[in-house]
């Protein structure tokens, strides 16, 4: 058997693993778990870390003033250090709106070894639980770019009493309009469910652990056991590792779909896309050299071997390599036809996974190389150094 044909069997088996036996990650049918409305509605505080979200805010920010929740609930917005304007912003637009009381604070910069959006929660949890007499019962930790529908608060806390969980997370549907936006965003919901299968994240006695931070209802009591934020201070994919330590405290988590829940930030050129995900791939990695080897190994085996399988094995009249890589590629582009139905888009895009793919890997590879030029994870103006470092 020859490298091709034994390569293209070897990705098909990979394909077959993960369509039968991999949680099923590719069904889009995980939504909010059955709920009855609680007998007596608890209270909410909703934190809003925003580092200049003047673009966005407007229409954000009013879909949040307007959540039509029975209990008692409020808005806490944590201005990050912004320079255009977006806590002056958000208090026009509270004044201009009836509905949830809304608070502006600000943090100041991050201390030593802090991520600026953990910095910032930090501070919004604590005005947050010694504003009022009591604290809040839960807290809605959600980004400024997220638009909820005006019954999202109250699902979200209906199904945290209703399956008696600590966190209810909800990925927001993020916005695939342009060209880029289009070929690369189903790709990445696909690929962290693929990474984080939710059913298994789902399970009372699961060891996956993720959440989706565009959307993370959590109880107060359960932060302060998981000693959130402060034990994940330093990390860069905060969301992953704020669901890994209320698990590891004992909670009980939940992660799904969302489909009232949009995150309304524009990604127009494939340049915003790429920082996007190179901000943090490598981070995902824990910035180590043999798993980034072993992921460009892997991404290249499962998405890329295919279609050269098939075409190579046709070329050269292989037609046992030919026939695993047509069949592994038809398996990965039908496990990725939901994700498009998810996301309204064409099922002509199922067979380019491929291509996005390897735009995913060279996205890796880049974030591994800006991490070992120094220069860290980096959003909106803030370089963080190596954790190492910090």
């Amino acid at each position: 058997m020859g490298l091709l044909t034994a390569a293209s069997f070897a990705s098909l088996a990979a394909w077959l693993w993960l369509t039968l036996a991999h949680g099923m990650f590719w069904r889009t049918d995980v939504r909010l778990p059955p709920r009855t409305a609680p007998a007596h509605w608890p209270s909410v505080a909703i934190v809003v870390p925003a580092r200049d979200e003047a673009e966005v805010l407007p229409l954000s920010l009013p879909s949040l003033i307007a959540q039509d929740y029975p209990g008692e609930a409020e808005i806490v917005l944590v201005d990050d250090g912004s320079t255009d304007g977006t806590g002056a912003l958000a208090l026009r637009i509270a004044a201009g709106q009836q509905g949830l009381p809304l608070t502006v604070v600000s943090p100041g910069d991050p201390a030593a070894g802090w991520t600026g959006k953990l910095w910032a929660l930090r501070h919004g949890i604590s005005v947050a639980r010694t504003a009022h007499t009591t604290e809040p019962d839960f807290l809605l930790l959600t980004d400024a770019d997220i638009a909820h529908e005006p019954d999202s608060l109250r699902e979200l806390v209906s199904a945290a009493t209703s399956a008696d969980l600590d966190l209810v997370s909800q990925m927001a549907r993020l916005r695939a309009v342009g060209l880029w936006e289009r070929l690369v965003v189903p790709a990445f919901v696909y690929f962290f469910a693929q990474l984080y299968p939710f059913r298994r994240i789902n399970r009372p006695s699961a060891r996956t652990a993720a959440a989706a931070g565009g959307c993370v209802l959590l109880r107060t009591g359960a932060a302060v056991r998981a000693g959130i934020p402060d034990r994940i201070r330093q990390a860069v994919i905060d969301d992953v590792s704020l669901a890994r330590a209320v698990q590891d405290s004992g909670g009980r988590i939940w992660l799904g779909l969302a489909e009232r829940v949009d995150s309304i930030r524009p990604y127009p050129a494939l340049a915003d896309l790429w920082r996007m995900v190179a901000r943090s791939a490598y981070a995902q990695l824990r910035h180590q050299p043999l798993l980034l080897a072993g992921t460009v190994a892997g991404l290249a085996l499962v998405y890329l071997v295919p279609p050269a399988a098939l075409l190579a094995g046709l070329a050269a009249g292989r037609p046992a390599a030919a026939w695993a890589g047509g069949l592994a590629w038809l398996l990965m582009a039908g496990t990725y036809l939901p994700m498009l139905r998810h996301y309204r888009r064409s099922a002509a895009l199922a067979p380019l996974l491929p291509f996005t793919a390897l735009l995913y890997l060279l996205m890796t590879v880049d974030s591994a190389v800006q991490h070992y030029r120094g220069r860290g994870a980096s959003w909106k103006g803030r370089t963080y150094a190596r954790p190492s470092d910090a």
